[in-house]
């Protein structure tokens, strides 16, 4: 499976004593009195080498391997030992992951190493070199049926969730632990407040979606990376598979190795509850986090990447908009890049930020976070703008249609209600970027509908939907629908192996470091490509779901069918001169698999259509594309650019 300038790193240090008063004050008083006192930040006084490792094993109350006994899930624990020491408490930062030893975290891959008595030496990633100093407790969390701990991995499902939630519950005293994996003598999280965060990217982050879902008390914060908001839309889009491979691959993946030997009856129910078909089985609605949205109360601070075809955007859309409507406190970041961790694109602003976030939400400082622009989001690669409220409030509903033109295949775009018919065949051996590449040709498998060239910049901020009536010549079609940036750009190469970004040789070093846990990290610099074509947004469907989406049926040729695709969730200025262009096709190599037939489609343009959310509405359409050439008009509002970007990550080479 599948963040400048630092205003702290270049202040002259106080006194050694003013430092340690300083942070004890904003590690341990209230918010209140922590306000009162002007403190703002957490500072690094506590001894990360003399640090408390310890490790404990939380009864999850499930006996998911079925052995007879509550599974226990592996916890491992980085904390500072002097807050203990004095009688005070500290929050807590919580990784709850399935790779800590199959697969590793991060840019690095790294895994969880341990010293003889069984306590972890090295917690992969920075978050327990960079708090531990700063008052905060770290928690690994091993999920069950994976490195250290019982039961068996589920994929998203009770067994994965109930791993983390229980640690939350046993940091608040609401759950049992011990000292070890089978002993009776327990251990208690004395040394806790039992305010936690959880933070961890792609499956990591999808367990603390999840987990948020729950409304776990104590949970106060989670910070979702390139996360999961539902199983399903990870591995389908609407009946249409994502993947030749289903969830109980994932599941061997990460199991450990004596895990795949008592588990194999929970890999049965995971084959027989997620067949290909597509279809929604009541194995999804448990894996579906954004149904429960309403039960969620930590704060989000979201991360994705636009371009990422591992974990789509759609699930962070779906998943920003249920939060929304129930009034979740919110932040969101969306990079240019694929399946990347903000460390590897935006380290330095991503580690300040983090700070401040955990801070404000951890500690209850008044730091202002909660006041700043709510949205980041990378126009170029390095170059960021802010917008205080994401989708802007003025972004509304453009209806778009498209029309015939001049040539087959190759029609138009605008707000008038087309006619007639365009007609394409399926090709599985073609793809989006082909697609891009020949959107001006009568090519036959695809159907091209353009706007002229923009007279102002157009943005388009949230998820679309395009309205398709085809007419199928086979039993089985599958569907794409594609919005495209028609124009010259240097984007990040998500394409690449490395989605956007390099690696280099060269280090910066976050947080204190032991012999065995290096806070030092390779630097990355972004990976560029210059194209003539951008794809913004995508969808696909199997066009059997039309009557509905959790459940396919054969097509009758011949008929017409209506469908409605959802495409992911983006935001994305077509500049002036740039034309937008909407393409309809079937299968897009790689990113969806083929139906079992070859079919020929028919649209009917008068009843297709694409819902797309323009900052503007409509009016802002009407006005970018009325005319020809470029025009020197003032561009659509797009937020305000960051001062941070400004002043280079150190150690990058541009």
């Amino acid at each position: 499976m599948p963040i400048a300038a630092r205003r702290r790193r270049f202040t002259t240090w106080r006194s050694l004593a003013t430092v340690a008063t300083a942070a004890l004050m904003a590690a341990f008083l209230t918010p209140a009195a922590a306000h009162a006192t002007a403190v703002r930040e957490s500072t690094p006084v506590y001894s990360y080498d003399n640090a408390v490792r310890e490790s404990v094993w939380v009864d999850t109350g499930l006996d998911g391997d079925g052995d007879g006994r509550n599974d226990r899930v592996a916890v491992d624990i980085v904390r500072p030992r002097e807050p203990a020491q004095q009688g005070r408490k500290v929050p807590v930062i919580m990784d709850a992951s399935p790779y800590y030893s199959c697969c590793g975290r991060g840019n690095e891959s790294q895994l969880k190493t341990y010293d003889a008595h069984g306590d972890v030496v090295q917690m992969p990633l920075f978050y327990d070199n960079y708090f531990v100093p700063r008052g905060y407790a770290f928690v690994g969390v091993d999920l069950a049926g994976t490195n250290r701990s019982d039961g068996c991995v589920d994929v998203g499902g009770r067994s994965d969730i109930q791993s983390a939630k229980a640690v939350v519950d046993w940091l608040n005293g609401r759950a049992r632990a011990y000292t070890t994996r089978t002993g009776a003598d327990r251990a208690r999280a004395t040394w806790t407040n039992g305010r936690t965060g959880m933070i961890g990217k792609s499956w990591d982050g999808t367990i603390a979606n999840g987990v948020a879902a729950t409304g776990v008390k104590g949970l106060e914060t989670i910070v979702p990376i390139s996360a999961i908001s539902s199983w399903y839309d990870y591995y389908f889009a609407q009946g249409a598979p994502l993947y030749d491979s289903g969830p109980d691959w994932l599941s061997d993946y990460v199991d450990s190795p004596d895990a795949r030997a008592r588990c194999a009856a929970v890999q049965q129910k995971i084959v027989a509850g997620a067949p290909r078909t597509g279809d929604r089985t009541p194995f999804w609605t448990e894996r579906d986090y954004v149904k429960d949205a309403g039960k969620v109360r930590a704060s989000v601070f979201l991360v994705h990447g636009m371009q990422d075809l591992n974990v789509r955007t759609k699930n962070f859309g779906q998943w920003w908009s249920a939060l929304a409507k129930n009034g979740v406190e919110r932040k969101i970041w969306l990079s240019q890049t694929g399946h990347v961790d903000p460390f590897d694109f935006r380290r330095a602003a991503f580690v300040d930020t983090l700070h401040r976030w955990f801070d404000h939400e951890l500690l209850g400082y008044d730091n202002g976070i909660d006041r700043a622009p709510m949205a980041d989001i990378e126009r170029h690669p390095d170059q960021w703008v802010t917008t205080s409220v994401w989708p802007p409030r003025s972004t509304r509903t453009a209806i778009l249609r498209p029309g015939s033109g001049t040539r087959p295949g190759v029609g138009t775009l605008g707000l008038r209600k087309g006619a007639g018919t365009e007609t394409f065949t399926d090709d599985p051996r073609l793809s989006e970027t082909d697609w891009a590449a020949h959107i001006d040709s009568s090519t036959s498998e695809k159907a091209g509908f353009v706007t002229k060239p923009l007279t102002r910049d157009l943005r388009l901020s949230g998820s679309s939907e395009v309205t398709v009536t085809a007419t199928p010549t086979t039993s089985t079609a599958h569907l794409s629908a594609v919005l495209v940036d028609l124009g010259p750009d240097t984007i990040r190469d998500y394409a690449a192996g490395g989605e956007g970004i390099t690696t280099l040789t060269d280090r910066t070093c976050w947080g204190s470091s032991t012999t065995g846990d290096s806070s030092c990290y390779k630097v990355t610099r972004a990976a560029t490509t210059d194209v003539d074509a951008t794809v913004l947004s995508r969808g696909w469907a199997d066009l059997g779901t039309y009557a509905s989406a959790g459940r396919g049926v054969p097509l009758t040729p011949g008929k017409a069918y209506t469908i409605t695709l959802d495409l992911a969730a983006t935001d994305h200025v077509v500049p002036a001169g740039h034309r937008l262009a909407l393409v309809v096709a079937g299968t897009d190599r790689d990113l969806i698999d083929p139906p079992s037939s070859t079919p020929t489609l028919t649209l009917d343009l008068s009843r297709t259509s694409a819902r797309v959310p323009v900052v503007g509405g409509a009016e802002a359409f009407g006005r970018a594309t009325a005319g020809t050439g470029t025009a020197t008009s003032p561009p659509v509002h797009d937020g305000v650019r960051d001062p941070r970007t400004v002043q280079r990550i150190p150690g990058d080479r541009h």
